[in-house]
């Protein structure tokens, strides 16, 4: 049989942490930060990202470099206060993820549709040069 040592102070810091931290999720600690997806097919990689309740216009989709970033804003839609409610688990306000592209991506053959809240860019990939050995005649 162990023995534990009792802690009353350590059960209350404890107690105290779980009230405060209920309901707290750490992707949303620093604001709306969508959830992101990504997959690989034989021929594209596919990207899809969370995003409900907002509309295609305010989503930007660029390429700089070799980093495809893509960014909006999850905008207030209701007429109440934030003062109002008794609890607000909705995260609002600007966003900006960004990926490393693969080598392989072509950056001229992106494409993106949203349904359903959910964002689905297809990065079509390129031909990558197959190593050949040659042989000394």
């Amino acid at each position: 049989m162990a023995i534990v040592r009792f802690n009353p102070v350590l059960d209350l810091e404890r107690a105290i942490g779980s009230f405060f931290d209920s309901g707290k999720d750490e992707s949303n600690f620093y604001g709306f930060t969508p959830r992101v997806n990504t997959r690989e097919t034989s021929e594209h990689y596919i990207v899809e990202m969370e995003l409900p309740g907002i509309a295609k216009e305010d989503i930007d989709i660029e390429v700089t470099n070799n980093n495809l970033v893509i960014s909006g804003e999850k905008k207030y839609f209701n007429e109440a206060k934030e003062s109002d409610y008794y609890k607000l688990e909705s995260r609002f306000g600007k966003f900006s993820r960004s990926f490393v592209l693969p080598e392989n991506a072509d950056k001229d053959a992106i494409s993106a549709k949203t349904k359903n809240g959910i964002l689905e860019l297809s990065l079509a990939k390129t031909k990558v040069a197959q190593n050949k050995k040659i042989t000394i005649d």
